[in-house]
């Protein structure tokens, strides 16, 4: 009788696990719109008079406040101080807030508007950030893309808020349980937002035979409506479990400044921040050039118009297949049953290569990367498991480092000799795509659990945020960096699907390299400091 007094929700699987679902399906609905011009970069250029510099530039501002402001640093400072639910509510209503921005920004309306002239003749000079060179604007940038930018840098503050209140969360509801099968978890299901952006930001945007680039950016602000009303259902759970437990939003021992300085003196938590930082820029900027990478080095010719192929219904088919490579691949890693394991990993693995198929007749580079986050969806739970029960997360950030680096010079080197041939580059395509996709996956799984193991309790909402902070340089370098890079390496190309992407694939590679030396050095720390990123999470 008594221990069914002092159960709490947290105790409960069912509760654990559908908070946890509510705190994916927002960050599922913010993956979306993160990346909902990436697979219309072409389009952007041809009705919006986006260069690779201006798209590239808009892309990075996303964590423009993050970094130069200090946002991250004040978000990780609020969640300590007013707790998980009330940050996650703030959170969704300032992506919400940004996203609206974003989509008036590259609508008709805004389209010979006073506000376009003004963006015109204004915020062609920051003073300090012009002189240091980091300005998230320029002299001619498009005034579409300065006012998008302004949004997305007001969506980005919520997005980066949000995703260290998520950790959090999921710290509060799964420590000294599965932790690193639920942060994988949560990972898988929010990256099949990057292939629903993938598949269906182009789908709107051409829906009907006339292209509005506003379509796909509607689209995006109505998930994070969504987004919003998933984290005030978790607000209400969250609230009942604290009811049970009596535990307090507010910290009894209050938030010092102090804190911050004992997390940054951490050996430990620097390689930890730093492969984080060398991980995602090599994968998140990846993401927005992927889509247009794929059309300027394979051979894609479309479809008949009057063909299934060419028709919007083929779109809702492929990503009714990708769901059930999703759901049949993730149910398959918790089945007890090895007959009923099987059964669900071989309609996984048929239904990946019915996708393929479709990608493949379809002929199209947005439904070809969007395989990107299929693989990872399968093994991130099994390596988020492992690392629960046999550990060696350290060792998983090696292996995904060696992985990186061969992806990226896959697409750099051979990708581009099979531009001729119409099969096997896009079968070159597909391997290198998943391969990246599954590397990417050991990320969540090991590095975001070993988090807790470098920190007290006290300040993971802060050791979380200085992380996506010093994450978040590299978030908005890169993009603009690769945009700069392809602008100076192919001087007087116009045609969108004409670029040479060597030299920006290669300085991703190079990540992949810094990152690997610094796994192998953390594996030595690890090691004289007994910092227990090896060993298992459940004991």
């Amino acid at each position: 009788m008594t221990q069914a007094i002092q159960k709490t929700l947290r105790d409960s699987a069912g509760m654990r696990w559908t908070a946890l679902l509510l705190l994916a399906l927002a960050m599922f609905c913010s993956y979306i719109f993160m990346d909902i011009l990436s697979p219309i970069k072409d389009l952007m250029q041809e009705t919006r008079g986006w260069d690779s510099t201006a798209f590239g530039t808009m892309q990075g501002s996303e964590v423009f406040l993050n970094v130069f402001v200090f946002f991250l640093i004040f978000a990780g400072i609020i969640l300590d101080k007013m707790g998980v639910r009330f940050t996650a509510v703030l959170s969704g209503a300032v992506m919400l807030v940004g996203a609206c921005i974003k989509w008036y920004a590259v609508s008709e309306a805004f389209m010979g508007s006073g506000l376009e002239q003004w963006f015109t003749n204004n915020l062609n000079y920051i003073p300090v950030f012009d002189e240091l060179g980091v300005s998230p604007f320029y002299q001619g940038m498009p005034a579409s893309a300065k006012f998008a930018a302004c949004g997305f840098m007001i969506f980005g503050c919520g997005c980066e808020m949000a995703g260290i209140t998520v950790s959090r969360g999921i710290v509060k509801w799964f420590k000294g349980r599965e932790m690193a099968l639920a942060m994988g978890s949560e990972m898988a299901l929010a990256r099949l937002g990057v292939a629903t952006c993938m598949i269906f930001s182009p789908f709107f945007a051409k829906l009907g035979g006339e292209v509005s680039v506003s379509r796909s950016v509607a689209f995006g602000v109505v998930l994070m409506c969504i987004a919003l009303m998933m984290f005030i259902v978790y607000f209400f759970m969250d609230r009942k479990l604290d009811a049970q437990t009596g535990e307090a939003e507010e910290k009894d021992d209050p938030f010092k400044v102090s804190d911050i300085g004992k997390i940054l003196s951490d050996s430990g938590f620097w390689l930890v921040a730093l492969l984080c930082v060398l991980y995602y820029s090599a994968i998140f900027p990846f993401q927005k050039y992927a889509v247009n990478m794929l059309q300027c080095n394979l051979t894609l010719t479309e479809p008949a118009q009057d063909s299934f192929w060419a028709s919007p219904q083929v779109t809702i088919v492929q990503y009714v297949i990708m769901l059930v490579v999703a759901a049949a691949g993730f149910a398959s890693n918790f089945q007890k049953k090895k007959n009923m394991q099987y059964g669900l990993l071989g309609v996984s693995i048929v239904a990946l290569v019915t996708y393929c198929y479709m990608g493949y007749m379809r002929q199209s580079a947005e439904s070809i990367f969007a395989v990107f986050p299929l693989l990872a969806v399968l093994i991130t739970p099994i390596l988020g498991s492992y690392v629960d029960h046999k550990g060696k997360a350290a060792s998983m950030l090696v292996l995904g480092s060696l992985l990186l680096i061969a992806c990226h010079l896959t697409f750099a080197f051979v990708l581009p000799m099979f531009k001729g041939s119409a099969v096997g580059g896009i079968v070159i395509a597909y391997v290198t795509i998943l391969v990246l996709g599954s590397s990417f996956s050991l990320v969540p799984a090991s590095l975001w659990p070993s988090v807790p193991k470098l920190v007290d309790a006290k300040v993971i909402g802060s050791a979380y945020a200085l992380i996506f902070w010093i994450q978040n340089i590299g978030l908005w370098l890169f993009p603009l960096l690769i945009g700069k890079v392809l602008d100076k390496t192919n001087p007087g190309v116009t045609d969108p699907t004409q670029f040479d992407y060597t030299w920006p694939l290669v300085m991703l590679a190079c990540l992949g390299v810094a990152a690997l030396l610094l796994g192998l050095l953390l594996k030595v720390v690890d090691r004289k400091k007994g910092l227990g990123l090896e060993e298992p999470n459940i004991k």
